[in-house]
């Protein structure tokens, strides 16, 4: 027991050494599960590299790359133009209209590319009298819905290690159930914040805050990994000529016609894969699709390759490689012996997903995945609580307390909202985000572990 319990504790120490330090946990990991083997056991080195996980690295490397031509050659952009251009002024509906718009480019590869929408929807709010706390949730459920999509970084680290451990858990019903929370958490939103309205103001540029120009206020990089590596950008751009209201939208080009035919291509081949028993690899077919886009326009490929979210690569693999270690040392089965030890399955399940949502709360959602979800397999193996329903539970469990102020999402609400609501911003989204530690567990165990506990 002794080896085990040191092990953990290295892994423990790596990442907050990477947290604190600011150093790619994912290198720390490596390093650390080879020298946890060298120092604590006789498993030859070669099994433990055996333990990165390549068909996530094709996954995530393919899928980034195709939303990376997508952004560079401005499809993304233009898509957003064209929806905004379609909404008018009705207040009452942008927060709904953002949601929508953010969950679908946060379900494009990486969930934090959805701060785009952070500084236009804030200009918005302003401009139609919204609640800066309605706009900014709003945003911050979309990154956590489209981040559980089976082409995005959530959902796939979530049901890929699920299916690593032979855990059935259908990506679809994944994304189904996060989308279902936000709604929810969305809903609430509106009823707490939805009839307060800010000052209305006629501040020079935001009378045409999601021209073409204000569309592009922000950027925000493919390459940004996990919540403690986004690498956000504001740059002001000019007031676009027209005066207030929507301007309009310029047509597509070729290229960019190519490039919405290629993901309405990808998202129908994942649909009809699926929906015909299949498994459909999201990564080649990203791979196939991005080189017949950059066939069309070459000049893309060294910039979109740069784009490849290597640094997500490495954490999710660092850490899948150092549990894949712990695990064959036997850490894993004395921690979920642990859980097992409460007595019941289901106080067991909330505890497990009250930690997920603690610890990342401060930490990087997507290397707690990783690291939870193999912590749950103990409780799985015996047949007492659903597999399916566990995961998707601690999933879910991890990424609703996003939008507090100490994670990138909460960080960048506040960040982009006006200097005098700075401050109420912060405290709102420290109470709502430390309440969702709590509130998600027993949401997500009593109202999904237990009726498929009962159901089984």
């Amino acid at each position: 027991m002794t080896e085990q319990l040191i092990a953990l504790a290295i892994f423990v120490a790596m990442f907050a050494l990477g947290a604190i330090r600011g150093i790619p946990i994912g290198v720390l990991m490596l390093a650390g599960a080879a020298g946890t083997a060298l120092l604590l056991t006789d498993i030859p080195l070669d099994d433990v590299i055996a333990g990165f996980p390549l068909s996530i690295m094709v996954l995530l490397a393919g899928v980034t790359l195709f939303f990376a031509i997508a952004q560079i050659n401005g499809t993304i952009d233009k898509l957003i133009d064209r929806a905004l251009a379609k909404v008018g002024s009705n207040a009452l509906l942008l927060p709904l209209v953002f949601f929508v718009i953010t969950a679908a480019i946060a379900s494009m590869g990486a969930p934090l590319a959805g701060l785009v929408m952070m500084p236009v929807g804030m200009q918005v709010a302003r401009r139609y009298g919204v609640d800066f706390a309605l706009m900014g949730l709003a945003m911050c459920f979309a990154i956590g819905a489209g981040g559980f999509a089976p082409t995005s970084l959530y959902g796939i680290v979530t049901y890929s290690t699920a299916h690593g451990a032979g855990i059935e858990l259908n990506p679809f019903l994944l994304f189904g159930i996060a989308v279902g929370v936000y709604a929810l958490m969305l809903v609430f939103s509106y009823a707490v914040w939805g009839r307060r309205r800010t000052p209305i103001t006629a501040e020079a540029g935001v009378a045409a805050a999601v021209s073409r120009g204000s569309a592009s206020t922000s950027s925000i990089e493919f390459g940004e990994g996990d919540d403690d590596d986004a690498r956000f950008s504001e740059q002001r751009d000019e007031p676009a000529e027209g005066g207030a209201g929507f301007s309009r939208v310029e047509p597509f080009t070729p290229v960019q016609w190519a490039t919405v035919a290629a993901i309405i291509v990808l998202l129908a081949s994942v649909v009809i894969i699926a929906a015909t028993g299949g498994d459909p690899d999201i990564g080649l077919l990203c791979f196939a699709l991005s080189g017949l886009l950059l066939l069309i326009d070459p000049s893309q490929g060294r910039a979109a390759v740069a784009k490849i979210d290597w640094s997500t690569v490495l954490l999710v693999g660092g850490i899948i490689t150092f549990v894949g270690l712990l695990e064959e040392m036997g850490a894993v089965e004395l921690l979920g012996d642990a859980a097992k030890s409460v007595g019941s399955p289901l106080i067991a399940a909330f505890v497990l997903c009250l930690v997920g949502g603690l610890v990342s709360a401060f930490a990087s959602t997507t290397g707690i995945l990783a690291a939870l979800v193999p912590l749950a397999l103990p409780l799985i193996a015996d047949g007492s609580l659903p597999g399916w329903a566990l995961i998707a539970a601690l999933g879910v469990c991890s990424a609703v307390v996003d939008v507090s102020p100490f994670s990138t999402l909460g960080a960048t609400v506040v960040a982009t909202a006006p200097e005098e609501e700075k401050s109420r911003l912060t405290r709102l989204l420290v109470r709502f985000g430390l309440s969702m530690v709590i509130v998600g567990p027993v949401v997500l165990v009593g109202g999904l572990v237990l009726p498929a506990m009962l159901a089984g």
